[in-house]
Parts: structure tokens; sequence; C-alpha cells
């Protein structure tokens, strides 16, 4: 109470003294007895609001909106962790604008133009992520003999898949920590649970299987389509077929002398 007597009239007088001056002379005050090194009062002039989140009015009703290339892991090595961290918010705010273009001409329903954008602002991104995350490693090994990278193993879930599980910092430790235990559980067992791998496991090999026939029987319709196909850029184009095989097999050879022995009967 005693405190109150004293702040009391304090705040009477100062209120009676801020009633007669304005509020221009009031931040006058301020700036001029504020500290040099610390700013009173920093604003900006709203320029462009919402439109950011928009593109330029003339690529409006366009088919076609000439763009770039991504940026690549080469190019944004050579850039210092200024220019990159400037470079995310350039491109989060480009991703933000495409999607905000993509979903208004979905409600219009009109053809997004030059939807490829968001592929390449998407992987530009990623590949800045990862070459922080090499300058990350690369320091934190020469400081430390460490990556600095949070650990992980690859673990099974309850139902038997494996997935890789990222460590984290808990106060209480492992085994006294009843939530994570009953959240966190990498072992499995039980009859339902091994024929749920099994018929998982059938499911994952047909899938391949019926893959690799069908780049197979691509690779015949080619050769025999085309008897003077570069077989190496095939080779490259379907890594797990054998292409010099199939080349080999008579039904693509027969087709090849039937087509060579009808040009020479034409000319």
């Amino acid at each position: 109470m005693n405190i109150l007597k004293h702040i009391l009239p304090i705040s009477q007088q100062l209120s009676k003294c801020l009633a007669t001056v304005n509020t221009q002379q009031v931040f006058a005050t301020l700036q001029r007895h504020a500290a040099p090194s610390v700013r009173a009062i920093s604003t900006t002039a709203p320029r462009h609001d919402l439109m950011q989140f928009f593109d330029d009015k003339k690529n409006w009703g366009e088919q076609e909106v000439k763009h770039g290339r991504g940026w690549t892991k080469d190019d944004l090595r050579i850039k210092s962790n200024s220019d990159l961290h400037q470079l995310w918010f350039v491109l989060l705010k480009e991703r933000n604008m495409l999607l905000t273009m993509e979903h208004e001409c979905k409600e219009k329903m009109e053809l997004f133009p030059s939807p490829e954008r968001l592929d390449k602002v998407k992987e530009s991104m990623e590949n800045l992520e990862e070459v922080v995350r090499e300058r990350n490693r690369a320091y934190y090994e020469l400081e430390t003999g460490e990556t600095g990278e949070r650990p992980g193993k690859v673990v099974p879930n309850e139902l038997g898949i494996r997935f890789y599980y990222r460590a984290f910092e808990h106060v209480i430790p492992k085994y006294a920590n009843r939530k994570w235990n009953e959240r966190h559980k990498f072992t499995f067992g039980g009859s339902a649970v091994w024929k749920f791998l099994r018929l998982y496991r059938e499911r994952l090999y047909n899938e391949k299987r019926k893959l690799r026939n069908r780049e197979r029987n691509e690779v015949v319709h080619l050769l025999r389509r085309f008897p003077n196909i570069d077989r190496e850029t095939l080779a490259q184009r379907f890594p797990t077929v054998d292409v010099e095989k199939l080349y080999k097999l008579d039904k693509i050879r027969m087709n090849q002398s039937v087509k060579s022995g009808s040009s020479s009967s034409s000319t």
C-alpha cells in the first residue's frame, strides 16, 4: 500500500504531461533519447499486399509461361550461406504463389499454365536442403568427428514392416518412459502377423514380377518395330531387361529377316 501511495501521484502527473503533448512530440523525444544501437519503431510501407500470392497479371489466362530450369546442386554449392538463406525464401514465396494460382485455376475450372514450375521449385528446394546438410556434416565432422545429424536405425514395427526411425532426445530415460514404450513397439510376433508378412511379401514380389514382364514385353515390341534401334540406349532405359539376350531370340531375328526380305523385293 505504501508503494501505491508513492506511485499514484507520479502517474497522475505523467498523465497530465502527456495530455498536453501530442503524439509527434512524444515520438521525437523517444527517438532523441533512444540508444543509438536500438531502433524505437520500425515500419515498412505495404507495396504489393496479398498480390504477392498471385502471378503477374500479364500471365493470367496464358496457356504457357516462360520459365527457366531449376537450381542444381552444383549451382548451389558455389553460393554462400547468406545467399542460400535468401534463395530459400525466394523459392518459398514462389511455391506459395504457384500453389495459390493452381488452386485458383481449379476453382475457376481453368488450365493452370506450365504446371512443371511446381516440380522445378520443389526440386530446387530439395537440392538446397541437401547442400545445407552437406555443409553441416562437413563442419561437424571437422569439429567433432561426427556428422551432427540425428542418429537413427532401421527397425520393424508391430506388423513386421521395417522402417527408418530417427532418435529423439527425452528427459526421461528409455526404461522409465512408460508412454514412449507404449507407443514405440519395435518387435512383432504371432501367427496373424506372420501370415500378413507372407501375403505382403507375396504381393510385393508379384508387383515386381509384373513390372519386369511389362518392361520385357515393351523391349521386345521396340526391337520388332525398330530393328536398328540403339541397344545401349535401350539397356540404359530398361536396366532390369537383358537387351542382348532378347535381341538373339529367334522371333525377333525372324521378324528382322522378313522385313529385310520385303524391303529387297520392293526395290
